[in-house]
């Protein structure tokens, strides 16, 4: 399977704002991986969230 690359971006500008709940370690994990690339915790997850999608297995 592919690895996840993240990587800097552009804001889309057709978000929409909406609450999740995630444990303390994933946002510990998903706010280190934001640090260490110097992009925001927001485009990490959507990058998480796409690769997800993009790799789903469907059956």
């Amino acid at each position: 399977m592919e690895k996840l690359k993240i990587i800097k971006e552009q804001k889309a500008n057709d978000t929409i704002t909406r609450t999740i709940r995630i444990s303390g370690v994933t946002f510990d994990k998903i706010n280190k991986l934001a640090e260490k690339n110097n992009i925001s915790f927001n485009s990490v997850v959507n990058q998480i969230i796409e690769f997800g999608l993009d790799n789903l297995d469907e059956h």
